[in-house]
């Protein structure tokens, strides 16, 4: 969801305040090795917790604003949040009624809302309150139901205008794919899913103790201590005999990003970037330097972790 136009923003006059997400918690575990990650991964639908490094790796993400990567999600919704109010001034000065200025200028709100709360300098994606189930809060959809309702309408037209694979096999029983809006976007075999979106829903036929919730932005990644979750997550299921999906909106950019760790913990890759050559030939995908770089950061926290093991 990126372009080549110029990016208009609007400071918003007030700011709207919304529950602040459960205060960090510090683990004095240990991560498990590579070579044990078999042993024992976090239960399915509990919240991914965050340590004092991963709080570090978000905040080089922050950093990280080259043009290229910086804006993605928030570029779109920047333009549209400016078009809007453009178009909602204009239709004031027309003299329309206030009936149908009013949601337009909502509209706008919450998109400039989204595009600052989805810029890299700040990058909260609980803002939208996606639950660890996959669920949004009633509050949730009231104040962000123009934004959550365009994302799904979206993803499911811009799924039958491109006409690719809803998901491709990259290794043997694991998936890397889009939102599974119907229950035929599910690979064979009653998969175990890891949702990396924030502003999709988990479909009712998804079962929620099969089901992981990676919440993260469009053109953004999820933290390194998410992504070994993930990874670990991913290589209980496939102990079990289960086939795994890994999903975002279109199986192109966080999905990726994930599906290269689980690959390389798994052992099929060395490392990410051999991760990527594989997905690479079975999927078209557009992983950006953030996406790279995260996986970096990750890839360092286990070498340091097989260090003090």
């Amino acid at each position: 969801m990126s372009g080549l136009l110029p990016v208009l923003f609007l400071r918003p006059s007030r700011l709207l305040v919304l529950p602040a997400p459960p205060h960090p918690y510090h683990s004095s575990r240990r991560p498990a090795p590579s070579s044990r990650l078999l042993a024992r991964a976090p239960t399915a639908g509990r919240r991914i917790r965050f340590s004092d490094s991963d709080s570090t790796s978000l905040t080089k993400q922050k950093a990280l604003c080259s043009l290229g990567t910086a804006m993605g999600i928030s570029k779109v919704t920047g333009i549209a949040a400016t078009t809007l109010l453009v178009a909602s001034l204009a239709l004031r000065k027309a003299g329309a009624w206030t009936a149908v200025t009013a949601p337009i200028l909502a509209t706008s709100c919450v998109a400039y809302v989204v595009t600052v709360a989805s810029h890299t300098a700040v990058n909260v994606p609980w803002i939208l309150g996606k639950s660890p189930s996959g669920r949004f809060p009633l509050w949730s959809s009231v104040l962000f139901g123009p934004f959550l309702i365009l994302a799904r309408n979206y993803a499911k037209v811009k799924r039958f205008l491109r006409k690719e694979n809803v998901y491709d096999e990259i290794a043997q029983g694991l998936y890397l794919g889009g939102w599974p809006f119907m229950e035929k976007h599910l690979p064979p075999g009653n998969p175990s899913v890891v949702d990396c979106t924030c502003e999709l829903p988990r479909s009712g036929f998804v079962k929620v103790d099969e089901y992981i919730c990676l919440a993260t932005w469009d053109t953004r990644a999820p933290a390194p201590s998410q992504i070994e979750f993930a990874a670990r997550w991913a290589c209980e299921k496939r102990a079990q005999g289960k086939p795994v999906l890994v999903h975002c909106a279109f199986g192109h950019g966080r999905s990726a990003c994930v599906m290269c760790a689980i690959l390389v913990a798994m052992g099929i890759a060395e490392n990410w970037k051999d991760a990527e050559n594989v997905i690479r030939g079975k999927r078209k995908i557009k992983m950006n330097a953030l996406h790279r770089k995260t996986l970096e950061d990750w890839s360092k926290t286990r070498v340091v972790q097989k260090k003090e093991n």
